[in-house]
Formats: structure tokens, sequence, C-alpha cells
């Protein structure tokens, strides 16, 4: 479709931190990518020819963090002429682009969950999206529903579903400063094997320790700085 204004709207959730959720190409090497980067979107406006543009060749907006933690989130796009709105969970950045931005040509297909053709694109990380979308508006169109009734139209590349699976994660929050987890030990080792995947804002904190049976000693893992850091003794 061409259209005066683009209107594109998404739901999506993810445990990915990197991935490609919408891009769209023109014959000149324009594009629109909105990409996921270690937990941040990223909206890059690229007019392709710099020659003709140097002055506003590429915008990259980045809104949001830590948006691969399993939950919803909600993506807004407008561009219309040469004001762009860009919306992620109700917190919006508006960009006005001077007046050679109106000559963005987009006119190849519309494209969800990654590139058609890998690499074309200067995308950083260029991975697929591997996650879940809902509510895929754009126009007023629902693609998904499209998609759902097998319209030619759309077309699928690699493997999908109409429904989200559920990883079964249990996560674990620790909401005041005198909250901990205690598991038993193991009577008569003297090894330890434990991995946990964690999130705060504090840059200091005791994430784990432990006493080693049979040895008077033991560790303790904690965060100093930012860092995670172990000490033995």
């Amino acid at each position: 479709m061409s259209a005066l204004k683009d209107v594109i709207s998404l739901k999506f959730k993810t445990m990915q931190s990197d991935g490609i959720l919408l891009h769209r190409e023109g014959q000149n090497g324009d594009h629109i990518t909105l990409e996921l980067i270690k937990g941040k979107l990223s909206l890059l406006i690229n007019l392709g020819d710099t020659k003709s543009h140097p002055s506003n060749a590429q915008i990259n907006i980045t809104l949001g963090s830590l948006l691969d933690d399993q939950h919803w989130h909600s993506v807004l796009i407008e561009y219309f002429n040469s004001q762009v709105n860009f919306t992620v969970d109700k917190h919006t950045h508006h960009f006005h682009a001077k007046g050679e931005f109106n000559y963005l040509d987009l006119d190849y297909e519309l494209s969800f969950g990654g590139i058609p053709v890998p690499g074309k694109s200067g995308t950083l990380s260029r991975r697929n999206f591997h996650g879940c979308f809902e509510n895929i508006y754009y126009n007023g169109v629902n693609i998904i529903d499209l998609a759902k009734r097998h319209k030619s139209q759309i077309y699928f590349v690699g493997n999908m579903s109409f429904s989200c699976l559920e990883p079964q994660v249990v996560p674990v929050t620790f909401l005041s400063s005198g909250s901990y987890l205690a598991l038993p030990g193991t009577s008569g080792q003297d090894e330890v094997f434990v991995s946990f995947q964690f999130r705060t804002w504090n840059k200091e904190g005791l994430l784990l320790s432990s006493k080693l049976h049979q040895a008077s000693g033991g560790f303790v893992l904690y965060l100093s700085d930012g860092k995670v850091k172990i000490s033995l003794h």
C-alpha cells in the first residue's frame, strides 16, 4: 500500500534481548527498521542516498529498557510528511526532520519479525525476532487477522504459530533489603553448582553465599559498583 500517512502499531513480548521487529525498504535503499537491541527498542530511519541527503541520511531513536522481560509492550509508529512519532509503552519521542525527509521512498513489502533478505540493510544484529506479537495494525488493517485467514497478501517464513507458548520460568522478587532465599545444603558434598539470571537497578548487593561443609571456608558472590565479584575464604 502507499499512503500519505503511515500508522503502525503492535504489542510484543519476548525473553530475547535482540531481534528485528519490523522492516520496510524502498528501491533506493531507504529503509525503516524497528529493532530490539540489548533490551531497548531502536527505530532506524535510513535515507539510502547519502549524496542527495547528506545532512539527514540516518535517524536513530531509542526508547525503553529491559523490554525482554516476557511482559507485553506496546509500540506505535506514526509517519506523516516529515513528522515522526515513536511511542513505546506510552513514552513518545516526537521527531521533525528536515525537508529532505519528505522523499523517503518506501515501496517494498512490510515485514514483521525479520528481514526478507538477511543482511540487505545495515542493521546491527540482523537477528529475527523470537517471541510473541499481538494486535499488529497497519493503517487500520489487522495484519494478524489477515494472516489467520491465509490471505494472499500475507506470506510466512520460518516457524510460526498463532498461540504464544509460555516458557516455564518462575521468577522470585526480593522486595526488601532484608529478603533472602535459603536452600538446604547437601551433607557430605564439598561441591556447589549454581546458575541463575538476575536483574536489579542497584549497583551493590549480596547475590549468593555458601559455606563449604568439610572445609572451614566458603564463598560470597556479590555486586560491587555494578560488577559481579566473587570472594573465596
